[in-house]
């Protein structure tokens, strides 16, 4: 007989393994930390096109001016170009511009803050009509903390369509602040 065979790994083979596997793991890391940032931010991006849509529709729709503002709370506009901390979609009633919605405009939809980022506009509202924007042109910036290199924009046309872009309508490079 050649004696008791044991099993297992001896302890070189044990620490060379896991020096693999925190090498690869370090190696990954990175990988997946892009990754969710990049899903975070085209979420963002989504949900603000969808808005633009549900807008551009409903106007159609009413034969009327829907608006879109950043809104904080869920319920009224801020005078303000930033827009992370939320946005209403709202049917202007008293087509006032810029938007604010008053008692009695109804409520299309609220959509939340993203704490993991910036979104800034060079328009505090966008007002949706029947047959076009009113030749109103915007451009909305989303970053996040990997600066102006992950930057995405959502550029509307004075028709009221939005488009993503890697760059300003002008062609420069976003900026993010």
């Amino acid at each position: 007989m050649d004696g008791p065979q044991h099993r297992g790994f001896t302890l070189p083979e044990l620490m060379c393994a896991l020096a693999i596997m925190a090498g690869l793991a370090g190696w990954g890391m990175p990988t997946f930390r892009e990754l969710a940032l990049n899903a975070a931010r085209t979420r963002e991006v989504n949900e603000f096109v969808q808005a633009i849509h549900l807008a551009r529709s409903e106007a159609i729709k009413r034969n009327g001016v829907v608006s879109l503002c950043p809104s904080p709370d869920g319920a009224t506009c801020a005078a303000s170009t930033d827009w992370h901390t939320g946005w209403i979609v709202f049917v202007n009633l008293d087509r006032d511009s810029p938007a604010v919605r008053d008692g009695g405009e109804e409520l299309l939809h609220a959509y939340d803050a993203w704490d993991a980022g910036q979104i800034a506009a060079n328009r505090t509202t966008l007002s949706f009509r029947a047959f076009g924007q009113s030749g109103v042109t915007a451009t909305v910036t989303f970053c996040d903390d990997r600066g102006s290199g992950a930057a995405r924009a959502v550029i509307i046309s004075q028709t009221g369509r939005p488009r993503i872009s890697l760059r300003t309508s002008s062609g420069s490079a976003l900026l993010c602040s």
